[in-house]
């Protein structure tokens, strides 16, 4: 029995809903990187950086592939772009909304202290 559409978006989601994997994921968006690389910008363990590597293989999202002694890393699915894009928009769009509810308490704020003063 096939998956529902909307199961499968929801475990693409929880694939890459973890910090250290969206920040792996931008920064192949921008190119393919080492794993010494990932390791010196992200700053995590080793075997953290390797369970989560293992998440977004195992996903199909990301793939690996040895050159000598190096393993490189790189987006399986360039789509994974527009995706971290829309993310940004969207976050763009929350922050704004609350900035907006944050001026409107503080002007609320501020008349009510004018009032009672």
């Amino acid at each position: 029995m096939p998956v529902p559409l909307h199961e499968a978006k929801a475990e693409l989601f929880r694939n890459i809903g973890h910090p250290i994997r969206i920040r792996v994921l931008e920064l192949l968006c921008e190119r393919e990187h080492a794993v010494h690389e990932l390791l010196a910008i992200i700053g995590v363990e080793p075997s953290t950086l390797s369970m989560q590597l293992g998440v977004l293989r195992r996903a199909g999202i990301v793939r690996q592939r040895r050159v000598g002694g190096e393993v490189l890393y790189a987006l399986m699915v360039p789509s994974v772009r527009e995706l971290l894009a829309a993310a940004r928009t969207t976050l763009g769009l929350l922050l704004a909304d609350q900035a907006q509810l944050q001026a409107d308490l503080d002007e609320e704020a501020s008349a009510d202290a004018e009032g009672i003063a």
